[in-house]
Order: structure tokens, then C-alpha cells, then sequence
């Protein structure tokens, strides 16, 4: 696959295609979206508390499990058995929400919890891709 670095207008316009004059990029949307391939994996966001982030029920998450984990990083993560997708605050011990309408979770030791990697990149599919889908059956 060949990327073009162009922006695209999501308005129509009557001026020449930008395409017209471009430099082509040989990458690979792997090369170019996953920085560590074999610690990296997708999942499915679902609800609508990382909405602040960017990040919308439905979203494709791209997850690094080898990313560095720093204060406020987007992670998933495995909460008492639950995979969430959160806003890390490594100093307090809680899982923030990108919502007011989702409080923050603290962490405690009698939690099971246990961070699976990085959001490094999430996308929206605008058709519903039934290789995908058939993952979550």
C-alpha cells in the first residue's frame, strides 16, 4: 500500500486535486501505525467515556503492549476481570474517565488489575467489516 501525505478537505471545491502533485511514501499502514508489531494488538472500543479523548463507541484501539507507560497515557487495561480503556494517573492509583459523567476509579491492592499496553492510535470504521466482527462473536 502507498500512503500520499496530503490533506483532504471534506468540503468539495473546484481547484485542482491535491493528488495531482504528491509524493508518494512507500509505507505500509503496519509501518506506518505499529511501532512494535509483535507486542502490539486491536480491540473494539465500547461505550462513551474516552469520547473526550477522541475515542467513540465502535473505535478500532491500536494497543502497544510495549509502549512506555507514563502519567496520563490512554491504556487498556484488565480491572477486576473487565477490559477498560482509561486515562492512567500513575501518581493517585486511578483510572480517570475523558467524561464528567463517569467518575474516577481508584485503585486499590485488592484489585486484580493489570495494564495491557498503550492506545497508541484509534480509528473509526465507517463500514462494518464482517472479518472483524466475526472476532467478537
Amino acid at each position: 500500500m502507498k500512503i500520499i501525505p496530503i490533506y483532504i478537505e471534506a468540503g468539495v471545491s473546484s481547484f485542482e486535486s491535491p493528488a495531482a502533485e504528491y509524493k508518494e511514501l512507500n509505507l505500509s499502514l503496519e509501518e506506518l501505525l505499529l511501532q512494535h508489531p509483535n507486542a502490539t494488538f486491536f480491540g473494539l472500543a465500547n461505550g462513551r467515556s474516552m469520547e473526550g479523548r477522541g475515542i467513540f463507541n465502535g473505535d478500532v484501539l491500536v494497543v502497544d503492549r510495549a509502549e512506555h507507560i507514563s502519567n496520563g497515557a490512554v491504556i487498556v487495561a484488565n480491572f477486576n476481570g473487565c477490559f477498560v480503556c482509561k486515562i492512567i494517573d500513575t501518581d493517585k492509583a486511578l483510572l480517570l474517565s475523558a467524561s464528567d459523567e463517569h467518575k474516577a476509579i481508584k485503585i486499590t491492592a485488592s484489585d486484580d488489575f493489570q495494564i495491557e499496553g498503550v492506545v497508541t492510535v484509534s480509528f473509526r470504521l465507517h463500514k462494518k467489516l464482517p472479518t472483524l466482527l466475526s472476532c467478537l462473536a
